[in-house]
């Protein structure tokens, strides 16, 4: 019996919270039911973009890399899915 206790005690101590992941839909966060630009969504789908492409690159490699995102996009900046997530990049503007 009081082993049991202590089981049930140390699993609850270590149960995992509600699934926090991000759950991105394209370049949108899904948040409350509702879809969200956020940059990290964009990123990820201008990397799977960029991978339809051939371009071998991973969602956190062009998160964490400005100057990998730069070239992502002058690669396929001009995709009609991704033209706006690039257009700071595309100008000149982005990371400054």
């Amino acid at each position: 019996m009081r082993t049991t206790a202590v089981v049930l005690i140390a699993s609850a101590a270590f149960a995992a919270p509600a699934d926090a992941r991000i759950v991105c839909k394209g370049e949108f966060q899904v948040v409350n039911g509702s879809h969200i630009s956020t940059p990290y969504c964009r990123d990820n789908y201008l990397a799977r973009v960029a991978r339809e492409y051939g371009v071998k690159v991973s969602d956190a490699a062009v998160r964490e890399n400005p100057n990998l995102k730069r070239e992502v996009c002058r690669f396929v900046g001009r995709d009609t899915r991704v033209f706006e997530n690039c257009l700071d990049q595309n100008s000149g503007r982005g990371g400054r």
